[in-house]
């Protein structure tokens, strides 16, 4: 590989080539760690602050390698930020002829298939002639689009329904048998894979594949020298889904949505079919019904405990068996039923083994609810057995990196979730001047964050911060409840106080407009909860304050880590030194990570939580953080950001 000191000097090709870029000591150690990893074909765990460049760190050794990547990213924005940015600027300065490609999973590609069979369906019904609106842009897009990737129509909404009607899913996908197989835009988005020296996917995509070998890295991953996988952090919680099971009544219902249309088509003769899918979507919503909350997670054995779940959970089965008995006679009519008859099969045997699952000591059977559907999860207590025998497959390189994966420069905590036992790891501290250009502030006299009125006292304490700041601030919450409240309270505050600050909260626009929004105002205060922790990038004076409702320790009501803290206490371990303080430090880092984005940005952190000062491991989370002034003092604080 090519000295590294001739790409990352000062008159090196970077700088040559990229407008603004500066050379850091840290970047470059970063990368030669990483190429070395990359010749010897390590596991190496890398720390990275912000502004290091761990973007540019990781692909310069990566370009350079020779060898085939996959580079996994956290999120599908930064992942097409990679592909059409980053990567591009890099390889042009390096002058380097490496192929690149792009590789979604299924649901991100228009389906030839399911677009014709929605267009000339009379029984879908559209809840808007928006909607229809969007099938035309949709259809016309298909025709020009060399990849059918549908972030490439932005008049068409992410979230918009129609989307579910014109992609397909691995369940309903019909695979060489589908008539539009020679144009399929997931094909074609594999083999310009197969074909690239790197490519692009995403943490979700790579573990579907994984354990599912279907989106087609089963096929790169023997011909691949280097996995690198950036926002790092998340891997566990990924991992954890994939490695588990899981079932919706969401599912069920596009079974039967997609049943009776296939049904219409080829089989309208046969009534039996029709009474048995309608059967099951009552069964589906009686089993809904059973559990009143909403948007909460529990146990299998909590969920048994409302009346009524357990009959309707038997009953849905009982349906289900009937449908897929009916859809097995029918199956030979056409490849749809065919399918429709494998993908009952699988749905019923997901939730029979979710069953008998529930009494296992490896594996954590809970139920989450949301306002329309409810879902069966089965979770591993860990998944690092599974991963390490990922690594230790076949001779690769292994890179993790992340801004935040470690406890006061101690990997411990991370390397144990991910079975990563013999990793090398690596840390390099942010090259910005925090303690100049960042003041921490834990204000005095709030209450236990476990009293009644705990919310209403950070109000309290955050008003003369935020008119400190005139605004720009960020309020990250812990909880979607703790946002609502906080953002209810502060708009009868704001008035009271008569801040004219524009007050904005997460949910009201697609994150990106938020942001665009917060930017553009340059005095709001935004109040959100997880979707603004991480990812989120406001350099300059727009933001200058933020705020942390409390130390992010998961709830101890949540059924996956109640399991996992239930697994430490029997191995005798200390469950809350060992997981759930690692894992609320690494949140928080991440939260106040938001802050100082750019050599000049200057700002203060707010945590509001007493436990930062008053607990012994108080020491152990404000240590981990980067080194920033610290001040219990109001005083201190208006005065510092009067100069912001």
């Amino acid at each position: 590989m090519s000295d590294l000191n001739t790409v990352f000097s000062a008159d090196g090709l970077l700088a040559r080539n990229i407008p603004d870029y500066r050379p850091r000591t840290q970047q470059l150690e970063m990368a030669q760690a990483i190429a070395q990893a990359i010749e010897n074909q390590e596991v190496l765990v890398t720390e990275a602050g912000t502004g290091t460049g761990k973007t540019y760190a990781y692909l310069v050794p990566a370009l350079l390698s020779g060898g085939k990547v996959i580079l996994s990213t956290g999120t599908k924005t930064l992942q097409d930020q990679l592909f059409q940015r980053d990567i591009p600027t890099v390889r042009a300065a390096l002058k380097i002829p490496v192929t690149i490609a792009l590789l979604k999973g299924r649901a991100n590609y228009i389906c030839h298939y399911h677009l014709e069979r929605t267009r000339n369906s009379d029984h879908i019904h559209f809840a808007s002639r928006t909607e229809v609106k969007y099938l035309n842009l949709i259809e016309r897009y298909a025709g020009t689009s060399s990849h059918g990737d549908k972030s490439g129509l932005d008049k068409v909404p992410e979230q918009a329904a129609i989307w579910q009607h014109v992609t397909s899913t691995r369940e309903n996908c019909l695979g060489s048998d589908c008539p539009h197989y020679r144009q399929c835009f997931v094909m074609e988005a594999r083999k310009r894979a197969l074909s690239a020296d790197i490519v692009v996917v995403n943490h979700h995509l790579f573990f579907a594949d994984v354990m599912l070998r279907d989106e087609g890295l089963s096929e790169l991953l023997p011909a691949c020298n280097t996995v690198i996988f950036d926002e790092a952090h998340q891997l566990p919680e990924v991992a954890s889904l994939f490695f588990g099971e899981s079932v919706s009544t969401g599912q069920i219902q596009v079974l039967v949505r997609d049943t009776d249309t296939e049904a219409l088509l080829e089989a309208k003769d046969f009534a039996p079919l029709f009474d048995a899918t309608a059967a099951v979507g009552k069964a589906v919503l009686d089993l809904h019904l059973t559990i009143t909350e909403k948007h909460t997670r529990m146990s299998s054995a909590s969920a048994a405990r409302y009346p009524g779940f357990s009959e309707a959970r038997q009953v849905l089965q009982e349906k289900l068996v009937l449908l897929a008995g009916l859809l097995e006679t029918q199956a030979v009519r056409s490849q749809g039923l065919q399918n429709c008859w494998l993908r009952a099969q699988t749905l019923l045997n997901r939730i029979r083994q979710w069953h008998e699952q529930s009494e296992s000591r490896e594996f954590i059977c809970w139920v989450e609810t949301y306002s329309q559907s409810l879902q069966f999860n089965t979770t591993p207590l860990s998944v690092a057995e599974t991963f390490s025998k990922q690594l230790d497959a076949s001779a690769r390189a292994w890179i993790f990196t992340s801004a935040t994966l470690s406890v006061k420069k101690d990997f411990s905590h991370y390397n144990r979730m991910m079975g990563l036992f013999e990793a090398k790891t690596a840390n390099w501290d942010s090259p910005f001047d925090f303690p100049n250009q960042a003041l921490l502030y834990v204000p005095s006299q709030l209450p236990d964050p476990n009293t009644p009125h705990y919310t209403e006292s950070i109000v309290q304490a955050v008003l003369p911060v935020i008119k400190a700041s005139q605004g720009r601030a960020f309020i990250l919450c812990t909880s979607l409840r703790n946002m609502q409240q906080i953002h209810e309270l502060l708009q009868v505050a704001f008035q009271r106080e008569q801040f004219e600050f524009p007050l904005l909260l997460q949910g009201q626009e697609a994150r990106s407009a938020l942001l665009n929004q917060f930017r553009q105002l340059g005095n709001a205060v935004l109040v959100g909860s997880q979707s603004f922790w991480e990812g989120i990038d406001v350099k300059g004076n727009a933001l200058s304050l933020v705020i942390i409702d409390r130390l992010p320790f998961a709830s101890p009501d949540d059924p996956v880590l109640s399991a996992r803290i239930e697994k430490f206490t029997r191995e005798g371990r200390n469950a809350f030194m060992e997981y759930q303080l690692p894992h609320a430090i690494i949140s928080l880092k991440q939260g106040a990570g938001r802050l100082i984005r750019d050599e000049k940005d200057r700002g203060v952190l707010m945590i509001c939580d007493p436990r930062l000062v008053s607990k012994s491991y108080g020491k152990q989370i404000w240590q981990s953080l980067p080194p920033m002034k610290r001040t219990r003092d109001l005083d201190e604080v208006t005065h510092f950001l009067a100069a912001v």
